[in-house]
């Protein structure tokens, strides 16, 4: 497999950002090749555990606006870059990426940092991969919040048809999946302030100098692989039905997951805003908990609604204490 490194200077004064890296060297259970993959620790190191993962196109940096109020909490917070995403390894050929393969790699993260009693804390493919992560080391977190993320279930899809059928647009992923698929290169930072394929509830508001810095571990195409793959990788692709045997083997754990579990959902993301209505209807953990749906809110929430999210943080804090 080969791969880039995104040299360090792209990310020399980035305006909101002021994290140092580090770094551990990951594999996945079919490919040896060694990937250096990045994370941010910060916080006090007896401090309760909260991992933040992102989705695609973008970074660590997403969480920008609530590592600072979590670590005033108390709390130690780990927020890994996905392989192909911020500084960490990006491998070259867009064939080089799949599901279970981003499972591999950030469950060997986890194994390595030794997490424990942790909150997930998930967004974008940042659920899709990470749910399955908390599904493989269920010991190891006592706590999942979603925000504008979900889990196909395969096994259920008349169920999430009927949820997506409340979408203001049904049909924006498969638009964002085809229009990404006809992308030789991507500028995220423009992507992001248009709205991901142009579609509003897809975009943030950015400055241009935040822009850059969603900009900053993709200097050019071969950098970029992973962040145009990665829309096509929720199809079925792979031997034996992949990934959606794994979506499956997920949800084995998730339905009968009855530690705490809560959703704030955006309601104008057409792509995922819905999903928390399955998350509910079917994981076990969601009984009595403190769900959001914000009005207004897209599908980068983070970047809207940090506040919100932070709230939901510390309530799983205080109730799995």
């Amino acid at each position: 497999m080969e791969y880039t490194r995104t040299p360090d200077h792209r990310f020399d004064n980035l305006v909101g950002w002021d994290h140092e890296p580090s770094y551990l060297v990951v594999t996945a259970a079919d490919e040896p090749t060694e990937l250096r993959m990045a994370y941010v620790d910060t916080g006090p190191r007896n401090g309760r555990c909260v991992m933040l993962l992102h989705g695609e196109p973008t970074w660590g940096y997403l969480y920008r606006k609530m590592i600072g109020p979590l670590v005033a909490h108390g709390c130690r917070v780990v927020v890994p870059d996905l392989v192909g995403f911020g500084r960490s390894d990006k491998p070259t050929a867009k064939s080089d990426y799949t599901y279970a393969r981003h499972v591999d790699w950030v469950s060997d993260l986890v194994e390595q940092l030794d997490l424990t009693d942790a909150v997930f804390f998930g967004q974008d493919w940042g659920s899709l991969i990470g749910l399955a992560v908390v599904a493989r080391h269920e010991q190891r977190f006592d706590a999942v919040m979603i925000a504008n993320g979900g889990l196909p279930d395969p096994d259920r899809r008349d169920d999430m048809l009927a949820a997506l059928a409340t979408s203001a647009d049904p049909g924006a992923f498969i638009a964002w999946q085809s229009y990404a698929a006809a992308l030789e290169s991507i500028d995220v930072g423009a992507e992001l302030r248009k709205g991901l394929g142009g579609h509003p509830g897809l975009g943030m508001d950015l400055t241009e100098d935040e822009a850059a810095a969603y900009n900053a571990p993709f200097p050019e195409a071969s950098f970029q692989s992973g962040a145009l793959v990665f829309p096509a990788l929720a199809s079925n692709h792979g031997a034996e039905g992949q990934p959606f045997g794994s979506f499956a083997a997920a949800w084995q754990v998730l339905e009968r997951w009855d530690k705490p579990f809560l959703c704030r959902f955006g309601t104008a993301d057409p792509v995922l805003g819905w999903f928390d209505q399955h998350l509910i209807s079917r994981i076990p953990g969601t009984a009595e908990q403190p769900h959001q749906r914000i009005e207004g809110g897209r599908h980068f929430i983070q970047e809207d609604y940090p506040e919100e999210l932070v709230d939901g943080i510390r309530h799983l804090l205080s109730v799995t204490s």
